[in-house]
């Protein structure tokens, strides 16, 4: 009678795998969309990978390394996006409300990893990469702010303090899109009416 090989158990399959820093992250965000930061599990993830439990260690040393990278990929991604909706030979008005749409749009489809990603920034050991991501997505609002300042076509002050104003804002209105107390589809087409209440003021004129 011939013996079959036994299988090897989980814990001695080979780290080889294709790309399994990326293969980890998006099952990290796949998880963080359907289950929250409380159920990432590099052990877990390693299952889902087909590779060892140790095999995550060569690209995250714990959950929290893990975090920050997940933290990192989202500001790149946000990134990306304002980055491709800016146009500044736009009137500032226009400008901000392409700006403002995408932001919103960004939101409204990743609100776990935007609420990961603010919470990241925060962390007292945040890294210089992550500060570094930080200024390529909330600081290129801010230099919009500044120049637009510097022109006269909005009040003086300090911009990082008006920038703050306006995303709290946005972010309450994704946070009101995300948690059903108003249609996404509707957030999105209020944006115009926002940013000219924004630069205008409620005041009758």
């Amino acid at each position: 009678m011939v013996r079959m090989p036994a299988s090897r158990p989980a814990e001695s399959r080979p780290y080889h795998h294709g790309d399994l820093r990326s293969t980890l992250l998006a099952g990290a965000e796949r998880t963080l969309r359907e289950k929250g930061t409380g159920a990432l599990s590099l052990r877990e993830l390693a299952r889902e990978a087909g590779v060892s439990h140790a095999a995550p260690g060569r690209h995250f040393k714990d959950k929290q390394a893990l975090l920050d990278a997940l933290a990192l990929v989202g500001y790149d991604r946000l990134g990306q996006t304002l980055s491709a909706a800016d146009d500044p030979a736009l009137p500032l008005e226009r400008r901000l409300t392409v700006l403002a749409r995408a932001y919103l749009a960004f939101s409204i489809d990743n609100a776990e990893l935007l609420e990961l990603m603010y919470a990241r920034k925060h962390e007292p050991d945040a890294s210089e990469q992550m500060a570094a991501a930080v200024d390529r997505t909330v600081g290129s609002l801010e230099r919009v702010i500044a120049d637009a300042q510097e022109r006269g076509e909005i009040v003086a002050g300090d911009p990082q303090h008006l920038t703050l104003l306006t995303g709290a804002t946005l972010q309450g209105i994704a946070s009101f899109a995300v948690g059903g107390m108003l249609a996404p589809q509707a957030a999105l087409d209020g944006i115009e009416e926002f940013v000219h209440l924004l630069l205008h003021g409620l005041k009758p004129r």
